[in-house]
């Protein structure tokens, strides 16, 4: 099972959530507070689950309703993917992946994950 790992940095507060073998999966923004970073990781547990990808790499895509996993290609053309809430917010994002079906695994451990404990970083 994977975990969120709540760390200060020199700005705010931040999460990175972590997959079972520990590798990153997806990261927020910085937050000013503490409890900011945790209503966030709330959020993503929250919506999640229940939001369908958006595949904006594709000609005439389908927009979807938010909550929603935007993909799309950076400047590098490395494929990415954002967590969007209910409210339209991005609320997690992930690293970029060279090819789209590594991004769509990412997604769906984003979703597996989800449900996982927090704790903060050493």
């Amino acid at each position: 099972m994977g975990k969120f790992v709540v760390k200060e940095s020199a700005k705010g507060f931040m999460f990175n959530l972590k997959a079972g073998n520990g590798e990153v999966i997806a990261t927020s923004e910085i937050y000013t507070t503490k409890d900011a970073c945790k209503n966030g990781i709330e959020s993503v547990k929250k919506n999640a689950p229940a939001a369908e990808v958006e595949d904006q790499t594709v000609k005439d895509f389908e927009t979807k309703k938010n909550p929603k996993f935007e993909v799309y290609t950076d400047k590098k053309g490395e494929f990415r993917f954002r967590l969007k809430a209910g409210n339209g917010q991005i609320i997690a994002t992930g690293e970029g992946y060279k090819a789209k079906t590594g991004c769509l695994s990412g997604i769906e451990s984003v979703k597996k994950n989800a449900s996982s404990d927090i704790e903060e970083a050493k």
